[in-house]
Protein backbone atom coordinates (compact mmCIF):
# COMPACT_ATOMS: atom_id res chain seq x y z
CA UNK A 1 0.00 0.00 0.00
CA UNK A 2 1.12 3.67 -0.87
CA UNK A 3 1.90 6.06 1.83
CA UNK A 4 -0.39 8.94 2.26
CA UNK A 5 2.07 11.23 0.28
CA UNK A 6 2.64 9.13 -2.75
CA UNK A 7 -1.28 8.89 -3.16
CA UNK A 8 -1.31 12.96 -2.54
CA UNK A 9 1.85 13.12 -5.17
CA UNK A 10 -0.68 11.04 -7.88
CA UNK A 11 -3.17 13.05 -7.30
CA UNK A 12 -1.59 16.76 -7.63
CA UNK A 13 -0.50 15.16 -10.92
CA UNK A 14 -3.94 14.49 -12.33
CA UNK A 15 -5.33 17.99 -11.20
CA UNK A 16 -2.02 19.52 -12.26
CA UNK A 17 -3.15 18.04 -15.94
CA UNK A 18 -6.69 19.24 -15.46
CA UNK A 19 -8.02 15.23 -15.32
CA UNK A 20 -11.27 14.69 -14.10
CA UNK A 21 -10.86 13.45 -10.40
CA UNK A 22 -13.86 10.49 -8.95
CA UNK A 23 -14.69 10.86 -5.65
CA UNK A 24 -16.33 7.38 -4.63
CA UNK A 25 -18.96 7.69 -1.84
CA UNK A 26 -19.54 4.05 -0.28
CA UNK A 27 -23.02 4.01 1.92
CA UNK A 28 -25.84 6.42 0.86
CA UNK A 29 -27.12 6.73 4.29
CA UNK A 30 -27.51 10.43 5.63
CA UNK A 31 -23.79 10.92 6.13
CA UNK A 32 -23.64 10.12 2.63
CA UNK A 33 -26.31 12.10 0.90
CA UNK A 34 -24.77 14.76 2.93
CA UNK A 35 -21.51 14.59 1.75
CA UNK A 36 -23.20 14.05 -1.91
CA UNK A 37 -24.81 17.52 -1.51
CA UNK A 38 -22.04 19.46 -0.32
CA UNK A 39 -19.81 18.30 -2.95
CA UNK A 40 -21.81 19.01 -5.94
CA UNK A 41 -22.72 22.39 -4.64
CA UNK A 42 -18.31 22.86 -5.38
CA UNK A 43 -19.40 23.41 -9.03
CA UNK A 44 -16.60 21.16 -10.16
CA UNK A 45 -16.55 20.16 -13.51
CA UNK A 46 -13.66 18.12 -12.79
CA UNK A 47 -15.30 15.85 -10.38
CA UNK A 48 -17.16 12.77 -11.13
CA UNK A 49 -18.84 11.11 -7.88
CA UNK A 50 -19.40 7.66 -7.84
CA UNK A 51 -21.94 6.80 -4.87
CA UNK A 52 -22.05 3.12 -3.81
CA UNK A 53 -25.35 1.72 -2.08
CA UNK A 54 -27.59 -1.46 -1.11
CA UNK A 55 -30.96 -0.31 -2.65
CA UNK A 56 -30.54 0.80 -6.32
CA UNK A 57 -34.38 2.52 -6.12
CA UNK A 58 -33.84 4.54 -2.87
CA UNK A 59 -30.46 5.31 -3.79
CA UNK A 60 -31.75 6.57 -7.36
CA UNK A 61 -34.72 8.73 -5.93
CA UNK A 62 -31.77 10.20 -3.27
CA UNK A 63 -29.82 11.54 -6.05
CA UNK A 64 -32.15 12.74 -8.01
CA UNK A 65 -33.42 15.12 -4.98
CA UNK A 66 -29.78 15.87 -4.21
CA UNK A 67 -29.19 16.85 -8.34
CA UNK A 68 -32.55 19.00 -8.36
CA UNK A 69 -31.77 20.67 -5.89
CA UNK A 70 -28.39 21.26 -6.32
CA UNK A 71 -29.38 22.91 -10.07
CA UNK A 72 -31.92 24.88 -8.77
CA UNK A 73 -29.19 26.64 -7.10
CA UNK A 74 -27.15 26.75 -10.32
CA UNK A 75 -24.33 24.60 -8.59
CA UNK A 76 -24.64 21.67 -11.06
CA UNK A 77 -21.74 21.06 -13.04
CA UNK A 78 -20.24 17.49 -11.54
CA UNK A 79 -21.55 13.89 -12.92
CA UNK A 80 -22.90 11.42 -10.74
CA UNK A 81 -23.07 7.99 -11.21
CA UNK A 82 -24.90 5.12 -9.22
CA UNK A 83 -23.11 1.35 -8.40
CA UNK A 84 -25.98 -0.27 -6.90
CA UNK A 85 -24.52 -3.72 -7.27
CA UNK A 86 -21.70 -3.54 -4.87
CA UNK A 87 -22.25 -6.00 -1.65
CA UNK A 88 -20.17 -4.84 1.17
CA UNK A 89 -20.26 -8.65 2.93
CA UNK A 90 -18.56 -9.86 -0.51
CA UNK A 91 -14.56 -8.43 -0.79
CA UNK A 92 -14.85 -9.74 -4.36
CA UNK A 93 -17.59 -7.36 -5.48
CA UNK A 94 -16.20 -4.16 -3.77
CA UNK A 95 -13.18 -5.42 -5.63
CA UNK A 96 -15.07 -5.04 -8.91
CA UNK A 97 -16.60 -1.52 -7.75
CA UNK A 98 -12.84 -0.07 -7.20
CA UNK A 99 -11.70 -1.61 -10.49
CA UNK A 100 -14.64 -0.39 -12.62
CA UNK A 101 -14.49 3.55 -11.07
CA UNK A 102 -11.18 3.46 -10.19
CA UNK A 103 -11.60 6.29 -7.73
CA UNK A 104 -8.84 9.07 -6.50
CA UNK A 105 -11.12 9.12 -3.30
CA UNK A 106 -12.52 6.28 -1.42
CA UNK A 107 -15.40 7.50 1.75
CA UNK A 108 -16.52 5.15 3.61
CA UNK A 109 -19.77 6.05 5.03
CA UNK A 110 -21.57 2.45 5.38
CA UNK A 111 -22.68 0.91 8.35
CA UNK A 112 -23.27 -2.50 9.29
CA UNK A 113 -26.55 -1.99 11.32
CA UNK A 114 -28.13 0.93 9.26
CA UNK A 115 -30.62 3.58 10.69
CA UNK A 116 -29.39 3.40 14.49
CA UNK A 117 -26.77 5.80 16.26
CA UNK A 118 -24.65 3.19 18.67
CA UNK A 119 -24.26 5.60 20.76
CA UNK A 120 -28.28 6.60 22.11
CA UNK A 121 -27.71 3.12 23.28
CA UNK A 122 -24.42 3.29 24.81
CA UNK A 123 -23.74 6.77 26.15
CA UNK A 124 -26.45 6.49 28.73
CA UNK A 125 -26.16 3.38 29.43
CA UNK A 126 -21.66 2.50 29.51
CA UNK A 127 -20.48 6.36 28.73
CA UNK A 128 -18.55 4.82 26.32
CA UNK A 129 -18.74 3.92 22.47
CA UNK A 130 -15.55 1.38 22.27
CA UNK A 131 -17.96 -1.35 22.60
CA UNK A 132 -19.13 -1.06 18.87
CA UNK A 133 -15.50 -0.78 17.25
CA UNK A 134 -16.34 -4.45 16.02
CA UNK A 135 -19.19 -3.28 14.06
CA UNK A 136 -17.48 -0.43 12.72
CA UNK A 137 -14.61 -2.00 11.98
CA UNK A 138 -16.81 -4.82 9.73
CA UNK A 139 -17.16 -3.07 6.47
CA UNK A 140 -14.00 -1.04 7.16
CA UNK A 141 -12.15 -4.00 6.88
CA UNK A 142 -13.79 -5.80 4.04
CA UNK A 143 -13.25 -2.11 1.56
CA UNK A 144 -10.01 -2.34 2.08
CA UNK A 145 -9.24 -5.79 1.54
CA UNK A 146 -10.92 -5.07 -1.68
CA UNK A 147 -8.37 -2.03 -1.99
CA UNK A 148 -5.12 -4.28 -1.86
CA UNK A 149 -7.17 -6.64 -3.81
CA UNK A 150 -7.71 -4.03 -7.22
CA UNK A 151 -3.89 -2.45 -6.00
CA UNK A 152 -6.26 1.11 -5.48
CA UNK A 153 -4.18 4.05 -4.99
CA UNK A 154 -7.18 6.04 -4.35
CA UNK A 155 -7.18 8.79 -0.77
CA UNK A 156 -9.15 6.44 1.18
CA UNK A 157 -11.58 8.44 4.28
CA UNK A 158 -13.63 6.11 7.06
CA UNK A 159 -16.57 7.92 8.96
CA UNK A 160 -17.80 5.19 11.49
CA UNK A 161 -14.88 5.41 14.97
CA UNK A 162 -11.76 5.45 12.68
CA UNK A 163 -9.82 6.98 16.33
CA UNK A 164 -9.94 2.98 16.74
CA UNK A 165 -10.90 1.25 13.64
CA UNK A 166 -7.67 2.40 11.31
CA UNK A 167 -5.48 1.38 13.78
CA UNK A 168 -6.76 -1.96 14.35
CA UNK A 169 -6.80 -2.45 10.81
CA UNK A 170 -3.05 -1.25 10.56
CA UNK A 171 -1.82 -3.42 13.66
CA UNK A 172 -3.23 -6.63 11.66
CA UNK A 173 -1.22 -5.94 8.77
CA UNK A 174 -3.59 -5.20 6.60
CA UNK A 175 -4.35 -1.82 4.48
CA UNK A 176 -5.59 0.87 6.05
CA UNK A 177 -7.85 4.18 5.68
CA UNK A 178 -5.60 7.14 5.24
CA UNK A 179 -7.56 9.64 7.28
CA UNK A 180 -11.10 9.22 9.68
CA UNK A 181 -13.68 11.90 9.50
CA UNK A 182 -15.83 13.49 12.88
CA UNK A 183 -14.87 13.79 16.33
CA UNK A 184 -12.77 16.69 16.72
CA UNK A 185 -14.06 18.54 13.79
CA UNK A 186 -16.90 18.61 15.89
CA UNK A 187 -15.68 19.98 18.63
CA UNK A 188 -13.89 23.05 16.89
CA UNK A 189 -16.71 25.08 15.61
CA UNK A 190 -18.13 25.09 19.11
CA UNK A 191 -14.92 26.60 20.89
CA UNK A 192 -14.83 29.07 18.15
CA UNK A 193 -18.39 30.12 19.04
CA UNK A 194 -17.10 30.90 22.56
CA UNK A 195 -13.64 32.38 21.46
CA UNK A 196 -15.56 34.77 18.82
CA UNK A 197 -18.06 35.67 21.49
CA UNK A 198 -15.63 36.38 24.19
CA UNK A 199 -13.25 38.44 21.73
CA UNK A 200 -15.50 40.17 19.60
CA UNK A 201 -13.85 37.88 16.74
CA UNK A 202 -16.53 38.44 13.63
CA UNK A 203 -14.60 36.00 11.38
CA UNK A 204 -14.40 32.64 12.67
CA UNK A 205 -12.13 31.47 9.97
CA UNK A 206 -9.15 33.52 11.54
CA UNK A 207 -9.36 31.91 14.59
CA UNK A 208 -6.72 29.17 14.62
CA UNK A 209 -7.40 26.28 17.04
CA UNK A 210 -5.30 23.09 17.43
CA UNK A 211 -7.00 20.27 19.51
CA UNK A 212 -5.66 16.77 20.16
CA UNK A 213 -8.01 14.02 21.96
CA UNK A 214 -10.46 10.97 21.05
CA UNK A 215 -13.96 10.44 20.46
CA UNK A 216 -14.65 9.84 24.35
CA UNK A 217 -14.29 13.80 24.58
CA UNK A 218 -15.99 14.92 21.47
CA UNK A 219 -18.95 13.28 22.97
CA UNK A 220 -18.64 14.21 27.05
CA UNK A 221 -17.87 17.60 26.05
CA UNK A 222 -20.51 18.34 23.41
CA UNK A 223 -23.09 16.59 26.04
CA UNK A 224 -21.81 17.83 29.50
CA UNK A 225 -19.43 20.33 28.89
CA UNK A 226 -16.41 19.10 31.09
CA UNK A 227 -13.60 16.52 30.14
CA UNK A 228 -14.01 14.02 33.04
CA UNK A 229 -10.93 15.27 34.49
CA UNK A 230 -8.33 14.71 31.47
CA UNK A 231 -6.54 18.15 30.52
CA UNK A 232 -7.11 17.89 27.21
CA UNK A 233 -4.47 19.34 24.36
CA UNK A 234 -5.97 22.18 23.35
CA UNK A 235 -4.11 25.57 21.72
CA UNK A 236 -5.85 28.61 20.50
CA UNK A 237 -4.50 31.72 18.37
CA UNK A 238 -5.95 34.73 16.68
CA UNK A 239 -3.85 36.21 13.90
CA UNK A 240 -0.67 34.86 14.99
CA UNK A 241 -1.42 35.26 19.05
CA UNK A 242 -2.22 33.37 21.53
CA UNK A 243 -5.18 33.66 22.98
CA UNK A 244 -5.99 33.02 27.01
CA UNK A 245 -9.16 31.46 28.03
CA UNK A 246 -10.73 29.64 30.62
CA UNK A 247 -10.48 26.47 29.49
CA UNK A 248 -13.57 25.37 32.46
CA UNK A 249 -15.60 27.87 31.13
CA UNK A 250 -14.82 27.40 27.36
CA UNK A 251 -15.79 23.53 27.92
CA UNK A 252 -18.86 24.26 29.05
CA UNK A 253 -19.94 26.89 26.62
CA UNK A 254 -19.52 23.82 24.04
CA UNK A 255 -22.47 22.12 25.44
CA UNK A 256 -25.03 23.63 22.83
CA UNK A 257 -28.61 21.95 22.07
CA UNK A 258 -27.97 20.02 18.96
CA UNK A 259 -30.65 17.64 17.00
CA UNK A 260 -30.10 13.59 17.90
CA UNK A 261 -31.33 12.63 14.56
CA UNK A 262 -29.94 11.78 11.40
CA UNK A 263 -29.13 15.86 11.21
CA UNK A 264 -26.53 15.46 13.35
CA UNK A 265 -24.97 13.49 10.28
CA UNK A 266 -24.62 16.93 8.56
CA UNK A 267 -21.38 17.32 10.81
CA UNK A 268 -19.84 14.10 9.71
CA UNK A 269 -20.71 14.62 6.12
CA UNK A 270 -19.13 17.88 6.67
CA UNK A 271 -16.14 16.53 8.28
CA UNK A 272 -15.95 14.27 5.08
CA UNK A 273 -15.80 16.99 2.70
CA UNK A 274 -13.06 18.71 4.57
CA UNK A 275 -10.88 16.65 4.34
CA UNK A 276 -11.56 16.37 0.37
CA UNK A 277 -11.84 19.78 -0.34
CA UNK A 278 -8.39 20.65 2.30
CA UNK A 279 -7.07 18.50 -0.42
CA UNK A 280 -7.76 19.84 -3.74
CA UNK A 281 -7.51 23.35 -2.35
CA UNK A 282 -3.78 22.73 -0.95
CA UNK A 283 -3.28 21.23 -4.05
CA UNK A 284 -5.31 23.62 -6.36
CA UNK A 285 -3.89 27.15 -4.46
CA UNK A 286 -0.43 26.38 -3.01
CA UNK A 287 -2.44 26.54 0.53
CA UNK A 288 -0.95 24.67 3.66
CA UNK A 289 -4.21 23.93 5.60
CA UNK A 290 -4.72 21.71 8.75
CA UNK A 291 -7.46 19.72 9.32
CA UNK A 292 -7.98 17.35 12.34
CA UNK A 293 -8.11 13.94 12.00
CA UNK A 294 -8.58 10.57 13.97
CA UNK A 295 -6.84 7.29 13.26
CA UNK A 296 -4.84 9.28 10.42
CA UNK A 297 -1.95 6.97 9.41
CA UNK A 298 -2.93 4.63 11.74
CA UNK A 299 -2.70 6.51 15.02
CA UNK A 300 -4.83 5.94 17.71
CA UNK A 301 -7.48 8.79 18.62
CA UNK A 302 -7.51 11.98 16.80
CA UNK A 303 -4.65 14.53 15.94
CA UNK A 304 -3.68 18.25 13.72
CA UNK A 305 -2.72 17.15 10.42
CA UNK A 306 -1.04 19.07 7.91
CA UNK A 307 -1.52 19.49 4.04
CA UNK A 308 1.00 21.52 2.55
CA UNK A 309 0.83 22.38 -1.11
CA UNK A 310 3.14 25.37 -0.74
CA UNK A 311 6.03 23.25 -2.12
CA UNK A 312 6.18 21.81 -5.87
CA UNK A 313 5.26 18.29 -4.32
CA UNK A 314 2.33 17.96 -2.38
CA UNK A 315 3.04 16.66 1.04
CA UNK A 316 1.33 16.11 4.65
CA UNK A 317 2.04 15.33 8.13
CA UNK A 318 1.29 15.62 11.84
CA UNK A 319 1.62 19.06 13.33
CA UNK A 320 3.63 18.66 15.78
CA UNK A 321 3.97 22.79 15.98
CA UNK A 322 2.75 22.89 18.81
CA UNK A 323 2.31 19.27 20.43
CA UNK A 324 4.72 17.05 20.30
CA UNK A 325 4.10 13.28 18.98
CA UNK A 326 4.80 11.88 22.52
CA UNK A 327 2.14 14.12 24.52
CA UNK A 328 -0.51 13.64 21.60
CA UNK A 329 -0.38 9.88 21.88
CA UNK A 330 -0.10 9.61 25.55
CA UNK A 331 -3.50 11.97 25.78
CA UNK A 332 -5.48 10.22 22.95
CA UNK A 333 -4.51 6.84 24.84
CA UNK A 334 -5.77 8.09 28.44
CA UNK A 335 -9.18 9.55 26.34
CA UNK A 336 -9.81 6.26 24.12
CA UNK A 337 -9.55 4.42 27.50
CA UNK A 338 -12.58 6.05 28.90
CA UNK A 339 -14.47 5.16 25.84
CA UNK A 340 -13.47 1.76 26.98
CA UNK A 341 -10.68 0.99 24.42
CA UNK A 342 -7.70 -0.23 26.95
CA UNK A 343 -5.20 -0.97 23.38
CA UNK A 344 -4.93 -2.17 20.34
CA UNK A 345 -2.06 -4.10 19.06
CA UNK A 346 -1.01 -7.04 17.00
CA UNK A 347 -4.32 -7.40 15.52
CA UNK A 348 -6.43 -7.07 18.65
CA UNK A 349 -8.67 -5.02 19.98
CA UNK A 350 -8.21 -4.61 24.26
CA UNK A 351 -11.48 -3.52 26.34
CA UNK A 352 -10.74 -1.91 29.43
CA UNK A 353 -12.10 -3.67 32.70
CA UNK A 354 -14.20 -1.45 33.27
CA UNK A 355 -16.29 -1.67 29.69
CA UNK A 356 -16.69 -5.42 30.25
CA UNK A 357 -18.22 -4.82 34.09
CA UNK A 358 -20.09 -2.14 32.42
CA UNK A 359 -21.43 -4.24 30.19
CA UNK A 360 -22.53 -7.06 32.33
CA UNK A 361 -24.22 -4.88 34.48
CA UNK A 362 -26.43 -3.01 31.91
CA UNK A 363 -26.65 -5.85 29.53
CA UNK A 364 -26.57 -8.73 31.68
CA UNK A 365 -23.87 -10.36 28.77
CA UNK A 366 -20.16 -10.90 28.89
CA UNK A 367 -18.70 -8.67 26.57
CA UNK A 368 -15.07 -10.92 25.35
CA UNK A 369 -11.79 -8.98 27.32
CA UNK A 370 -9.60 -8.98 23.73
CA UNK A 371 -11.57 -9.29 20.21
CA UNK A 372 -8.42 -10.80 17.89
CA UNK A 373 -8.57 -9.46 13.85
CA UNK A 374 -10.20 -12.90 12.89
CA UNK A 375 -12.89 -12.84 15.26
CA UNK A 376 -14.46 -9.40 14.53
CA UNK A 377 -17.63 -11.09 12.82
CA UNK A 378 -18.34 -13.76 15.31
CA UNK A 379 -18.30 -10.75 18.22
CA UNK A 380 -19.57 -8.33 16.08
CA UNK A 381 -22.78 -10.42 15.54
CA UNK A 382 -22.78 -11.21 19.47
CA UNK A 383 -23.20 -7.58 19.97
CA UNK A 384 -25.88 -7.75 17.60
CA UNK A 385 -28.19 -10.13 18.94
CA UNK A 386 -27.61 -9.82 22.77
CA UNK A 387 -27.17 -6.10 23.36
CA UNK A 388 -28.95 -3.60 19.92
CA UNK A 389 -31.45 -6.15 19.22
CA UNK A 390 -33.04 -6.27 22.77
CA UNK A 391 -32.65 -2.86 23.35
CA UNK A 392 -34.60 -1.95 20.47
CA UNK A 393 -37.22 -4.58 20.94
CA UNK A 394 -37.57 -2.44 24.39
Amino acid sequence: MKTINEKLVLLQAKIEKNSPITIMIIGLGSVGLYLLDYLLSLSDDRLRIVVIGRNAEKMQRDVNIVKTAVTIRGQLRSKVEIDADCDLENVSSITLSLNRWTPDFIINSSRVYAGLKYGSISWSKLRAYGIWTPLSIRYARNIMKAYEESNSTAISINTSYSDAVIPWLKSSGSAYFDFGSGNLNHLIPRMKFYIADKYEIKNLNEIDITLCVSHFHDVVISKEGHSEGLDILLDIRYQGKVLSFDKKALLKACMISMPVDQKRNMMNASSNFNIIYSILNAIDKKKRIKIHTPGVNGEIGGYPYIIDGTQSTVASYFDTSIFSMDDMRTINRQSISLDGVADIKDGTLYYTTELVEKVKEAFGKDLPAEVAFEDIDEVGQYIIDNIIKPVIRC
